[in-house]
């Protein structure tokens, strides 16, 4: 494990609150992502769906891709709609269009399993000019492809588990952003939730990165 000059300090006093090896591996993302901060979690779908519970509240306006990861729309349906969010599913190509009418936008770029790509920039200023958020997942391309926050998102999330691990033996995720606000929040839901991700693979994920 990769221990810190503080490690038994106030900074590490429990595990699920945080630990060196979670602090050295989010750095990494961060710098991947072009982001402030990041924040580890168990799996993709630990890391997008605090993501969303912290961005849509009851009446709210949630927008998520039709041809994007079907769990996602599942959760949507399942968990976010039944508390009174209201949830819009559609095609990549009529994404900026819902925009104009939401208050959360989920995009995949690009998208699991077609591959249609997105107009982040053009989706970004939408959002922004109507006051919404957007929230992008980032697996496909990897933030070695593109770097949503770039282009105006205000929070990323990914599943680590595929390109970044690359050795088909862990399971990971997370969320990305610069808005200190916003991660404060998703850090906040992760501690009381406890999506979390185990300390060895971190170090294994870390170990797939060369960080």
């Amino acid at each position: 494990f990769h221990l810190s000059d503080d490690e038994g300090s106030e900074s590490h006093v429990y595990g699920r609150y945080s630990n060196p090896t979670w602090s050295r591996l989010e750095s990494a993302l961060a710098n991947l992502e072009a982001a402030s901060s990041a924040l580890v979690f168990g799996s993709g779908m630990a890391a997008v769906t605090a993501a969303l519970r912290v961005l849509v509240r009851p009446g709210s306006v949630l927008v998520v891709p039709s041809d994007g990861y079907y769990q996602v729309r599942r959760y949507a349906r399942e968990s976010l709609a039944p508390l009174g969010v209201i949830v819009r599913e559609v095609t990549a190509a009529d994404l900026c269009e819902a925009a104009d009418s939401a208050d959360v936008v989920l995009a995949e770029t690009p998208t699991n399993p077609r591959l249609d790509v997105v107009d982040l920039r053009r989706l970004a200023g939408i959002c922004h000019e109507r006051g919404s958020r957007l929230l992008v997942d980032n697996t496909t391309a990897t933030p070695l492809g593109q770097q949503p926050l770039r282009f105006g998102a205000d929070l990323v999330v990914a599943s680590a588990t595929k390109a970044l691990a690359g050795h088909s033996d862990l399971l990971a995720g997370y969320v990305a952003g610069s808005r200190p606000e916003l991660i404060a929040a998703v850090e906040r839901e992760r501690l009381l939730a406890g999506p979390i991700l185990g300390v060895v693979e971190a170090w294994m994920l870390l170990r797939s990165i060369g960080s």
